[in-house]
């Protein structure tokens, strides 16, 4: 893992404390199947027009399937003077270890 990525306990526990924004990066038929409460949903696609949506005072922990398009979403962000991280292994990782889900991510 390097400084770019934090793991989704890491993302749970900033959740908790209210000191992020998370952000969803998939598609909308994506997040039918599952979604991270109170979180924000700006697709991949649209980010670069919809920048004046997010914060940038605070860190945003941006989140997709599995982490890769979060990842480079995360870069982008950084570039653009964003505090951003991306939540290593994505809704995957979440609902196998924070929901203890096994559905369909």
């Amino acid at each position: 893992m390097n400084d770019m990525e934090v793991t989704v306990e890491e993302t749970s526990e900033m959740i908790s404390r209210d000191s992020v924004v998370l952000l969803d990066v998939r598609e909308g038929w994506e997040r039918d199947i599952c979604a991270i409460k109170n979180d924000v949903h700006i697709p991949m696609r649209e980010i670069q027009s919809r920048l004046d949506e997010l914060p940038k005072k605070k860190k945003i922990i941006v989140y997709c399937h599995t982490g890769n398009r979060s990842l480079k979403a995360a870069n982008f962000l950084k570039q653009m003077g964003f505090n951003a991280v991306s939540m290593k292994g994505g809704v995957e990782d979440w609902a196998l270890k924070i929901d203890g889900s096994m559905g369909r991510y």
